[in-house]
């Protein structure tokens, strides 16, 4: 009844205000500024309503609650300007005699983007007219108060400074405004109640006590109500009592708002399904096949990415010596299977872990840590010189005499799996963005299914192979090729090796380049000695000195690993083979854009073989140089070599979970364009020149 009454007067005031003269209340003071001292033609300028409001009074968000209302702007521009919607800040709750209103006491700014047009003129100075409509209350009065302001925005060219005083504090609110973020919502009626639950890595690590959501609507909640939030596995759930609106005509198709946190808020549009009627679960489960088919396809393109050629030496290697013994070749089909599967869960368990503890994790994690990636260098130098012939790999359980062979058995088919999915982790293929970005949203179960998936495309063509008997038979009868073959496919792991040097190196510094290369020396040092103990023992000799100085070596090699591993990377060293004017930072993207300038961003890793391959083919042509040449083009490079949380959280935001990831800003649009994670000269031409069009 109240609020009824509340409502009755606010709309009796707004049709006086509309029918006599515009009322100003003493209990407001309204004023428009701008952040920075002079806009550049072709930008984007942001100026902000600033309210001054007597103790006592406030006014309202776009959802003012259960009375009051928002703030409205109509502006008036010159020719060519255009403002943009409001950046509506969080808005304090405000318990008045038993309702709940959200909006702003004290001192409020609410920023709005202002378009300059291309056709500015640099020296001039342009008038900026708002007309501010504000709901001032207390608690047993509200006043409309209509008033015009006005700053006059200079245009001049260069990156424009804050302006002095309040630029910064217009910046901060900015920066802190609610927005979209890879949160993955839905919302269903339960009875009275409406049950809100979230999923996503920006959730990560908040404590539920401090949750509650805005909805942008009035209706859709119970204001004064008590929302109460827990965590259920990785999912936070809400739950608020029904609004109004929704009993009495149920839930739209999706239902906006804001998710506000003890650690930042963002805007969320939760999708809606009515409990107890099945739609949920079979829009859950219709998400989980489209990400489980993606990840299948995905697995099976990823045979073709650069990474894993290393990899298909080791199974050509291993196919060549079973393909006339098909059970053979069935069980290392299958071991090689479990060997993918096994670890593609457990690294995605890993990864999923890290992220539920609040780390900003993503795929390919494991070669940020240069200690994995000294290892993994060390490992596929082994492997070289195994298929060199410099080594033997004994079957478990062999002694002196017993027939050796590398990769043995169904053992070495799982470890091969294994290293194949270390190796092949850091690429990524069409289709795996999607895929991987809808896995880190779900319940850990279907998660975990997604990866697997994702391992059961990348085993997919050698289990094939390894069951079919036909297949088998055309590969040619065993022979001296066979060791010809495993001598040249040693070469390709060498490559690897020295790719993984090369990789180890970018994340440290030179010293520990330099020992990393003593390791690599001594591995090959004593695996040569362990080979001649191995031709000692199978002709009855004894070789214990050989032994012993073979042990040693293997120790030293890891020990001076490890301790290249644990030496930082060089003082003043980025880390990217960009110059710092075209590192990637939010500020750089945010400068650029203010000058009007297109903004290409390549999210990278000097581990990601596939952005390296992309760089070289389209990036780097003298075509794609001229496009960044000019004034109008900024290229900036996000290096994600070593763990930087900024650029996890960056890629998080676009639904993705690692690189590459490229992304085109137009002038004037808020939303940039995604490019696919193969490019080529063209593609990236093509981008560019549609986003100096949009401008």
């Amino acid at each position: 009844m109240i609020a009824a009454l509340r409502l009755l007067l606010l709309a009796f005031c707004v049709a006086v205000t509309g029918a006599a003269q515009a009322m100003q209340s003493p209990n407001i003071e309204v004023s428009l500024v701008s952040m920075h001292r002079w806009a550049v033609p072709g930008s984007t300028a942001i100026v902000a309503v600033r309210q001054d409001i007597e103790p006592g009074w406030h006014t309202y968000w776009r959802n003012p609650g259960d009375s009051g209302g928002a703030t409205q702007l109509t502006w008036t521009l010159p020719a060519g300007f255009s403002a943009g919607p409001i950046l509506w800040p969080l808005p304090e709750r405000q318990s008045v005699g038993g309702l709940m209103n959200y909006g702003y006491s004290r001192q409020v700014y609410l920023p709005v983007p202002i378009e300059i047009p291309r056709t500015a003129t640099p020296g001039s100075v342009v008038p900026l007219r708002v007309k501010v409509l504000s709901m001032v209350c207390s608690e047993d009065m509200c006043v409309p108060d209509e008033r015009m302001v006005t700053v006059d925005l200079a245009i001049r060219d260069g990156a424009p400074p804050p302006a002095a005083g309040e630029g910064a504090v217009i910046q901060r609110v900015v920066d802190a405004a609610p927005r979209p973020a890879a949160i993955g919502a839905r919302i269903v009626r339960d009875g009275s109640d409406l049950v809100l639950t979230l999923r996503g890595a920006a959730l990560r690590g908040i404590g539920a006590a401090d949750v509650y959501f805005f909805p942008f609507e009035g209706g859709i909640i119970e204001h004064p109500a008590v929302q109460r939030a827990e965590w259920k596995g990785d999912a936070l759930v809400v739950r608020m009592q029904a609004g109004g609106a929704v009993i009495a005509g149920g839930l739209s198709k999706t239902v906006p708002g804001v998710i506000a946190t003890s650690h930042g808020a963002w805007e969320v549009a939760a999708d809606t399904a009515a409990a107890g009627t099945g739609q949920e679960s079979e829009t859950t489960l219709l998400r989980f096949g489209q990400a489980a088919l993606f990840a299948l396809i995905g697995g099976l393109i990823l045979n073709l990415m650069p990474c894993v050629f290393p990899i298909l030496a080791m199974k050509a290697a291993s196919l060549s010596a079973s393909a006339h013994a098909p059970r053979e070749a069935r069980r290392d089909g299958i071991a090689f299977l479990v060997g993918v599967l096994t670890s593609f869960i457990l690294l995605a368990g890993v990864l999923l872990a890290l992220r539920a503890a609040g780390e900003a994790a993503g795929w390919g994690f494991q070669l940020q840590n240069p200690a994995v990636t000294a290892a993994l260098a060390l490992v596929m130098l082994g492997v070289g010189l195994n298929l060199s012939g410099v080594f033997e790999i004994a079957m478990a359980g062999s002694g002196v005499g017993s027939r050796w062979t590398r990769l043995p058995g169904g053992t070495g088919a799982f470890f091969t799996g294994v290293l194949a999915v270390v190796v092949a982790a850091p690429c990524t293929a069409p289709f795996m963005a999607f895929a991987l970005g809808a896995a880190l949203v779900m319940p850990a179960l279907a998660a975990l299914a997604v990866f697997a998936m994702l391992g059961l495309g990348l085993a997919l063509p050698y289990l094939v192979i390894s069951l079919s008997p036909g297949l088998l038979r055309r590969f040619p009868k065993p022979g001296p090729w066979m060791q010809r073959l495993k001598s040249i496919l040693a070469f390709p792991m060498y490559g690897a090796a020295l790719w993984l040097v090369w990789v180890f190196a970018r994340q440290t510094s030179g010293e520990a380049l330099a020992l990393i290369l003593a390791g690599g020396l001594l591995l090959a040092f004593g695996l040569t000695l362990w080979g001649w103990r191995q031709v000692a023992r199978l002709s009855g000799r004894r070789a214990l000195a050989t032994t012993a100085v073979s042990i040693i070596s293997l120790l030293a090699a890891g020990a001076v690993t490890m301790s290249a591993a644990s030496l930082g990377p060089d003082i003043g060293r980025a880390g990217s083979e960009a110059a710092p004017e075209t590192a990637w930072t939010p500020d750089a993207v945010a400068a650029a854009r203010a000058e009007g300038k297109i903004v290409f961003v390549n999210f990278t890793a000097d581990w990601c073989v596939t952005c390296k391959v992309n760089e070289r083919t389209a990036l780097a042509n003298e075509e794609t140089r001229s496009l960044f040449a000019g004034k109008d083009a900024v290229y900036l490079v996000a290096d994600w070599t070593r763990r930087d949380d900024v650029i996890a959280r960056e890629l998080e935001r676009f639904g993705r979970s690692g690189v590459p990831l490229y992304l085109v800003y137009s002038p004037g649009e808020g939303a940039p364009e995604i490019l696919p994670q193969l490019l080529t000269p063209g593609i990236v031409a093509d981008a560019v020149r549609r986003a100096g069009a949009k401008g």
